[in-house]
């Protein structure tokens, strides 16, 4: 049976999940303070770039599935079911900035009428799921709730193929209160259109679910610093990471997801989930020392990408650097996290000059970086007059990039390679100084 949901919070998973979840034919409600922000996806102007959402937005507004509010209160007043999906951003102290979600327990508190069921799908640290049971105890005495963790596995890029042919469904409840059992079936009605493909659904308690998001994403964190440390073994001894990684991948036990040598990862979630989970680990006396380890050691893989442009150029001083790729991954407009953040910096301070191009994420690297590097349309207008060519997104138009025509425009002859997109042994012929990641 379909279900009245009301979504708070219109950021990436919260509009994704929105849209997801109206297009299994739920009638959703996607709420949000910011007045502009509703009108822009009223109208059915994705506020995000996410392959694919622009098609599923129309669709479910024209059927009348889905809409956009910003009376928050009223719209929870008349669903059974609310989806929390604000953000929880990293503190100053490592842990997880808790006020967003804060202010939607005290909206839902406020609105919600008869039996509700509360979901959240934002990452939050262990435990915090029973203290919103709590709070709403507290703040709404008389009212009718049941509490459920279910986490997010949405990859940036194929977000919207993540959410309708997901790998696994993590649902956690309270199993040791009755109106947990309610909350169940409920779930199971939101969720049918995936019961219907086989989707593996993992049926927990409240602290294994949070638990559950944090360990995938520390894990996947893990695996990226690692290959990314044996990708500066390889450059030290002389060997080729591309053919280490490959043949690691090839047993079963390891796969080769996530054997991607380049610049660090970035993003929403790494970064900020990783400094979380350590900061659970100190508040409950458990030492995290690997992904305390991975945190500092992602860190210093971004120096490295930009200390190589340095020596490549035997120094910055107005040298012009052209930047290829300013998002954190491919197919994504979020910078948030992003290596090219902190290597432009370097770039900055050293005294370069530095032209860009991004085909999604320059407007939002200009709310960082304003006037003081230029933006360009295409890369070879950015590459024109330049002294080196870094390649820091693995963006597939940059894969197949005319060198010949990059030769052409360039002042100099140095390229640093970040993400090993370029044909190594072309760009040597001709002419080129080309240094990449673990080759």
């Amino acid at each position: 049976m379909a279900q009245e949901i009301t979504v708070i919070g219109t950021g990436y998973v919260g509009l994704v999940s929105a849209v997801g979840l109206s297009d299994f034919g739920n009638r959703v409600t996607g709420v949000d303070i910011d007045a502009e922000k509703i009108e822009r996806l009223s109208r059915g102007e994705p506020v995000i770039y996410e392959l694919g959402l622009e098609d599923y937005l129309k669709r479910n507004l024209d059927s009348g599935r889905l809409k956009f509010s910003t009376d928050i209160q009223g719209s929870i007043a008349k669903s059974d079911i609310v989806f929390i999906a604000v953000g929880t951003p990293e503190s100053d102290d490592g842990s997880a900035d808790m006020s967003f979600l804060r202010h939607a327990i005290e909206d839902i508190a406020e609105g919600m009428d008869g039996f509700t069921v509360v979901v959240t799908k934002s990452t939050v640290p262990v435990g915090t799921n029973r203290w919103i049971g709590d709070q709403l105890r507290k703040r709404a005495p008389q009212g009718q709730f049941a509490v459920v963790s279910n986490p997010e596995f949405l990859r940036e890029g194929k977000a919207v193929q993540d959410f309708f042919h997901p790998d696994r469904l993590v649902i956690g409840y309270d199993t040791e209160r009755p109106e947990g059992a309610r909350a169940r079936g409920l779930m199971e009605d939101v969720y049918r259109a995936l019961y219907l493909i086989e989707t593996p659904i993992v049926w927990c308690n409240l602290e294994t679910a949070e638990l559950i998001k944090y360990a995938s994403n520390a894990f996947l964190a893990t695996k990226i610093t690692f290959i990314n440390q044996m990708a500066n073994l390889a450059e030290a001894c002389g060997a080729d990471i591309h053919a280490i990684a490959k043949t690691m991948g090839m047993d079963g036990r390891i796969s080769p997801k996530f054997l991607h040598p380049g610049p660090g990862y970035g993003g929403s979630c790494f970064p900020k989930d990783t400094k979380a989970i350590v900061s659970t680990g100190d508040n409950v006396g458990v030492e995290m020392s690997v992904i305390r380890e991975v945190i500092r050691a992602n860190d210093a893989q971004k120096v490295r990408v930009a200390e190589k442009i340095e020596k490549a150029l035997g120094g910055l001083h107005d040298k012009t650097v052209a930047v290829l790729g300013l998002a954190f991954k491919a197919e994504t407009d979020d910078i948030r996290e992003s290596p090219a953040i902190r290597i432009v910096e370097h770039l900055l301070e050293g005294g370069a000059h530095v032209r860009a191009h991004d085909p999604e994420a320059m407007d939002n690297f200009k709310k960082i970086f304003g006037d003081r590097i230029s933006y360009h349309d295409d890369e070879f207008t950015a590459i024109e007059g330049s002294d080196c060519l870094a390649i820091l997104t693995e963006w597939n138009e940059f894969r197949n990039l005319d060198l010949e025509k990059a030769k052409r425009l360039m002042k100099g002859s140095c390229i640093v390679d970040a993400r090993n997109t370029l044909d190594r042994e072309q760009a040597i012929a001709l002419g080129f100084s080309y240094t990449g990641i673990g080759r």
